[in-house]
């Protein structure tokens, strides 16, 4: 019974870590594509629903799809312009035929893509995963601060709350282990919510609102329609998410010692490309392993893959039954940022130390991850650098993340794999040995 306890509130901490971003995406898209109130009800809802189905596909490890590592899938950012632009032009119906049509070229090129593990070592991985950290501080600070578009945004209420949250979370970490060390990020979370609601930072009324039950429905939306145009952004899009997810799949395979090899990639991207076709027949979003929750794998020292199953059934109740979703929807932002800077920060140091591995004594490794970690944080912090290219380029260079990770996987091919880089590292490795001697 202690151990079923601990696990639940495990879980409830993994749907607490993804909650925010997985419900942003939704109301984003649902609101600029012109949703009634109804249909982003639904949207949400479903989403998290899906969410939950998405995270099980890929725990779930069997021969033909299922990575076996504690990862959590959420709706991808990689996928908010283009499915708004899709929208607009093409309408709703033409946004999930390009998923659906996407979802299964992703399952038809799994395996291939599951034999470019050697297009992975540690510099690029590495590179990935800081770069994923770092580019996602953003988002915990504008939280801390209360969220974009706040009237009371960077007010003293909301950064003090911000802060006591991460106090707490250090807190806990530093005179405490096992259990409670494990779910410090829920306990901060809770704890700033009670005190926010003792503030009256905390609405109930979205509680109020929702209704009691819900259920998916196959092309909720309408029937599909499948245009070409469409169909390649949103496959653009998929691509860039198992790029995305790869390095999540290594972060992953370190912490749990788990050793990942081109099958096991395969099925990992075998079952995105499922995510992203059940994704598109109820009416959902693509989906991809989401990395706040690698930092939380990190700090809670938990690595098994009975918590993330707890953690899809979670979402999937949540989804189902509206009314208690939208209990985690009253969490102020400034309470999510506190916990977010800890876990995104995880990140960050988590891709430094997979970066250890890497030897620094070679000119083209430390270019590779100057090039890389600087593109995806200053992509991130001026977004608007690439705002004259055409759109079906601007998927490749609005995400920080995306342009940091195509920045590592290029160099490193130029440097570490084409015969010409192979050559020149050889004469720089031949260089330093004889220097050293």
């Amino acid at each position: 019974m202690k151990q079923s306890l601990k696990n639940l509130s495990l879980g409830i901490q993994h749907v607490l870590a993804m909650y925010a971003g997985a419900v942003v995406v939704p109301l984003i898209v649902g609101s600029a594509i012109g949703l009634s109130g109804s249909q982003l009800t639904y949207l949400v809802a479903i989403d998290i629903f899906m969410c939950g189905i998405a995270t099980f596909l890929q725990v779930w490890k069997n021969r033909f799809f299922g990575i076996g590592l504690p990862v959590v899938l959420g709706c991808t950012f990689t996928a908010v312009g283009p499915m708004i632009a899709i929208g607009n032009e093409y309408g709703v119906s033409a946004v999930y035929g390009a998923i659906i049509a996407s979802g299964i070229i992703v399952i038809l090129i799994s395996t291939i893509f599951g034999k470019l593990v050697r297009f992975f070592p540690p510099v690029v991985t590495g590179s990935v995963v800081t770069t994923i950290g770092v580019t996602l501080i953003p988002v915990a600070m504008n939280n801390m601060a209360g969220g974009q578009g706040s009237p009371e945004f960077g007010s003293v209420e909301n950064v003090a709350l911000a802060f006591g949250v991460l106090f707490v979370i250090i807190l806990l970490n530093r005179f405490f282990t096992g259990f409670i060390r494990a779910i410090s990020i829920l306990i901060g979370i809770i704890l700033g919510t009670v005190v926010a609601g003792f503030m009256g930072m905390v609405n109930l009324q979205p509680v109020s609102d929702a209704s009691w039950f819900n259920i998916g429905q196959p092309f909720y939306f309408g029937t599909p329609t499948f245009e070409l145009a469409p169909i390649l952004t949103m496959t653009i899009v998929a691509i860039v998410s198992m790029v995305e997810s790869t390095g999540v799949y290594f972060a992953l395979s370190d912490i749990c010692n788990k050793k990942i090899n081109e099958k096991d990639l395969a099925r990992g991207y075998r079952s995105e490309g499922l995510a992203y076709l059940l994704g598109g027949i109820f009416n959902a979003f693509p989906y991809t392993a989401f990395s706040q929750n690698v930092g939380l794998v990190q700090m809670s020292g938990i690595k098994t893959n009975r918590v993330i199953y707890i953690t899809s059934i979670l979402l999937i109740s949540l989804g189902l039954v509206p009314k208690i979703a939208a209990l985690a929807t009253v969490i102020p932002s400034s309470v999510l940022g506190g916990a977010m800077v800890a876990m995104f920060g995880m990140v960050v140091a988590y891709g430094i130390k997979m970066l250890s591995q890497v030897d620094f004594r070679l000119q083209e490794n430390l270019l590779i991850v100057a090039c890389s970690v600087g593109l995806g944080l200053g992509v991130t912090v001026v977004p608007d650098i690439f705002a004259g290219l055409p759109e079906s380029l601007k998927i490749l260079t609005n995400s920080g993340i995306v342009a940091g990770s195509i920045s590592a996987i290029v160099l490193n091919i130029l440097f570490n794999v084409i015969p010409f880089g192979k050559e020149i590292s050889n004469q720089s490795e031949e260089t330093l040995q004889r220097q050293a001697s």
